[in-house]
């Protein structure tokens, strides 16, 4: 764990070829091997077709490695569904970096007092609060496996249809 918090917040922290360094094990394999375990939380799907019904552009902002999420939209499909996928490492810093938000609207193009970010990471929402967007909500179940946790500083939902119109 020290190795692992030694590197917290950092681009090595979500590495996948940095961990396959330190531990001398194959951890994009790893990943390869466990795809079983991929999936879309259960409204997920349905949430990104009712925002492409409504004509919204989706952008799909993560802290997840390229090669993690290479594993993962080969096993969803979600490129498909959404107008991009902008990893950590494309921008330079992950999420929880208040340099992140800057760098990342250069990149994709957005206006923070029109754009909706959800997260399950209160970091990663404070962090986009600081620069400026306005909707923000905190996904308080982040796994199909994990129980619900509320924030006590972000407006959580449970499933994204709770947020959409109508």
């Amino acid at each position: 764990m020290s190795m692992y918090r030694s590197v917290e917040g950092e681009l090595a922290w979500t590495d996948l070829h940095y961990w396959t360094e330190q531990v001398q094990i194959d951890v994009v394999a790893m990943h390869r091997e466990l795809d079983h375990m991929i999936g879309f939380l259960p409204d997920a799907e349905a949430f990104l077709l009712s925002l492409r019904r409504l004509e919204k552009r989706v952008t799909i902002l993560t802290n997840a490695h390229r090669a993690g999420v290479e594993v993962k939209t080969a096993k969803t499909g979600l490129h498909r569904q959404v107008d991009r996928i902008v990893d950590a490492f494309e921008v330079g810093w992950l999420k929880m970096r208040s340099e992140y938000w800057p760098t990342c609207q250069e990149l994709v193009g957005f206006d923070p007092s029109r754009a909706l970010y959800i997260d399950d990471d209160e970091q990663c929402l404070a962090a986009a609060e600081q620069f400026g967007i306005r909707r923000i909500f905190h996904r308080s179940k982040s796994s199909s496996q994990a129980s619900p946790v509320p924030s006590a500083r972000f407006h959580s939902i449970e499933n994204f249809q709770s947020i959409l119109p109508g």
